[in-house]
């Protein structure tokens, strides 16, 4: 079975669904409110493993009643969490506002994930026996940087998340072979909003490949070994949440690139992923399964 490692974070979502989403000072009547474990690392794992992968989980979560679950959660869907650290203290947690068009805005509070700062020989052992490690921005960035050096020097594909958008230094842009930003991540690192070819092009001078996330319009591949980038369109749904989407499309990618599958391929498939995603609510709670995905 393929073997990918998520070195990232682990967060309970606290999610408030509305119809309109507050401004800045307006206060709004919600409809529905939900606890669901989350974290753009946990929920990576998760879609990984739905999608067929043996997972490994390197993070932390805390002391507090969500830590176990959180713990639960991961582990009822195949991930291995030898490596899940618990911390005194509370657990990460997201705080969500979704709208009636499914479009959200997020709070992270890094709670236990910020106790990730330096990786164990342990985790760096599970690092270079992956396919693949994946990789986001809710942990430190010296444990960041320290994953992706481990897997560059062990030779595993890196697949980086630049989620939370902030400047990326040097060393992990060197240690990085696949960016995944969404076009507004995209934005941040370039300056270039509204043209996904002019941005991908530009991200190209620091990284090898590079796939920015649309939305409901798919996505773009662009890489420095071919001279055109390639557009994918995502099947066309009606979005209920998109909390999560874009963590079921690099989990869903990195198990089919693990796999061999060309990148148009493996691109089409974790659209499909993330597409079924949209339809439910909640973000690990609604990743699908290797055979809704395969359909």
């Amino acid at each position: 079975m393929t073997r990918i490692t998520v070195l990232g974070s682990t967060n309970m979502d606290l999610v408030a669904y509305v119809t309109t989403a507050p401004r800045s000072g307006e206060t709004v009547t919600g409809h529905e409110f939900r606890t669901v474990p989350g974290g753009k690392g946990a929920n990576q794992a998760v879609a990984a493993a739905r999608a067929g992968a043996e997972v490994a989980m390197i993070g932390a979560v805390g002391t507090d009643e969500f830590g176990g679950r959180l713990r639960a959660t991961l582990a009822a869907s195949g991930v291995d969490i030898d490596l899940l650290r618990t911390t005194e203290g509370p657990s990460g947690t997201a705080h969500i506002v979704v709208d009636g068009d499914g479009a959200n805005s997020i709070v992270v509070i890094p709670g236990a994930n910020a106790s990730v700062t330096s990786l164990s020989h342990a985790d760096r052992a599970v690092i270079a026996e992956a396919r693949s490690l994946l990789l986001q921005l809710e942990l430190p960035m010296s444990a960041v940087v320290e994953g992706a050096e481990a897997a560059r020097r062990n030779g595993v594909r890196t697949i980086l998340t630049p989620a939370p958008a902030q400047t990326l230094p040097p060393q992990l842009l060197a240690a990085t072979d696949l960016l995944v930003p969404n076009e507004h991540e995209a934005a941040t690192l370039t300056g270039i909003s509204g043209d996904p070819e002019r941005a991908a092009d530009a991200l190209l001078r620091q990284v090898p490949e590079v796939v920015i996330t649309l939305g409901a319009r798919g996505c773009l591949y662009a890489s420095r070994a071919q001279p055109e980038p390639v557009a994918v369109l995502a099947p066309p749904v009606t979005a209920v949440d998109t909390t999560g989407a874009g963590d079921v499309f690099v989990g869903a990618l990195a198990v089919a690139l693990a796999e061999g599958r060309p990148m148009t391929d493996a691109l089409t498939w974790a659209s499909t992923a993330a597409a079924l995603s949209v339809q439910r609510p909640g973000a690990a709670t609604s990743m699908p399964y290797r055979a809704e995905i395969d359909g």
